[in-house]
């Protein structure tokens, strides 16, 4: 008799602790909820400082400002099931491709708890693990070893995830899979993450460096036999300084007095250096604003901890199907405009 009551109590006891628990649960913030699930990954504080040297791969995301720890999150759940999968299919190399997406999980966020980050994280990739809506370059590079890095920036609003140098990613074609995805209805539209710019190589902000990316660039998407384009070749230029404001931009203008060394910081200049390199690719070339059938997106990166002066950018050459040209020319938004009114760009 006296065990039955012990064992009463203790269901009892049992049923009080889930009761209490789903209750926390559910008075939760979505923010606590959400970091449940995946942990911040730690900043890589030594890569602003080596993008001053080396040219990188990566994704740029705009998001939503002060929502920055969320779309992190967010972000780090979406690229975890496309790079691992795209890389993991292609390359080859591998016998379990679910266990390396899950080993890459597990370093690209150090703080996780690992089961219960892998379970939850296999259950919402279901519908999408293990394979790429289109093909994509072979990334043989992406190995257990090569992770994406979250790089600290001064601007809200923005993230950046840099992959190891000398890492051979296609971002073009991991977020071309990433848009068809959310546009099928495959996967839900992001609430947090409104754009990912895919980062094909950074340069510093100088004429002769931006000019050698600009020409290799487009000297790879038109031998790409995958995109078909017509003569001349129509092209267009997006150049974006969301690392600094007009403010910022005529004080440095002012203190240089006249100097040219920041001269790549006036739109009119970048886009004629820009225009000039891909002339030097495509003699038969001529510039549309209405339908390109290749932008090139220059990206200024507003880097954390690098000496003042160092300027890096971004740049992509991207087929006419990722961009949109209205209002402005821009990779087009995972998320509709009437979604994300809401929040600040």
């Amino acid at each position: 008799m006296a065990e039955e009551e012990g064992f009463e109590k203790a269901y009892h006891h049992e049923e009080e602790e889930e009761e209490k628990k789903k209750k926390k649960e559910t008075m939760m913030s979505p923010w606590e909820q959400h970091s449940a699930v995946i942990s911040i990954p730690r900043y890589d504080y030594n890569a602003p400082s080596s993008l001053l040297h080396h040219s990188v791969s990566g994704f740029l995301i705009t998001c939503t400002i002060k929502r920055e720890k969320s779309a992190t999150k967010e972000a780090i759940s979406i690229l975890d099931k496309y790079v691992g999968s795209c890389s993991n299919a292609d390359s080859g190399n591998l016998d379990n491709p679910d266990n390396n997406a899950a080993t890459k999980r597990r370093k690209i966020c150090p703080e996780d708890d690992q089961d219960g980050e892998t379970k939850t994280a296999s259950n919402n990739s279901g519908k999408t693990s293990g394979t790429c809506l289109s093909p994509v370059m072979p990334d043989t590079n992406l190995d257990r070893g090569h992770v994406l890095s979250l790089v600290k920036l001064t601007r809200s609003g923005l993230l950046l995830f840099t992959f190891p140098r000398n890492t051979l990613a296609d971002t073009v074609g991991i977020v071309s899979n990433i848009m068809e995805s959310v546009e099928s209805g495959i996967s839900k539209s992001p609430l947090w993450c409104h754009r990912i710019f895919p980062i094909q190589e950074t340069c510093s902000l100088n004429e002769k460096e931006l000019q050698t990316v600009v020409s290799k660039l487009v000297f790879q998407f038109m031998n790409d036999k995958k995109h078909k384009v017509s003569h001349p070749v129509k092209f267009a230029v997006g150049y974006n300084r969301r690392g600094i404001e007009e403010t910022e931009l005529k004080i440095v203008k002012d203190t240089l007095n006249g100097s040219d060394k920041f001269a790549l910081l006036d739109r009119n200049k970048c886009f004629g250096v820009v225009a000039a390199a891909v002339k030097s690719a495509v003699s038969d070339s001529v510039v549309d604003l209405k339908s390109p059938e290749f932008s090139v997106l220059v990206e200024l990166l507003p880097l954390s901890g690098v000496p003042n002066g160092s300027l890096v950018v971004a740049v992509s050459v991207l087929p006419q199907n990722m961009v949109s040209t209205k209002p402005r020319l821009c990779i087009k938004a995972l998320v509709s405009d009437s979604k994300a009114k809401g929040g600040k760009h």
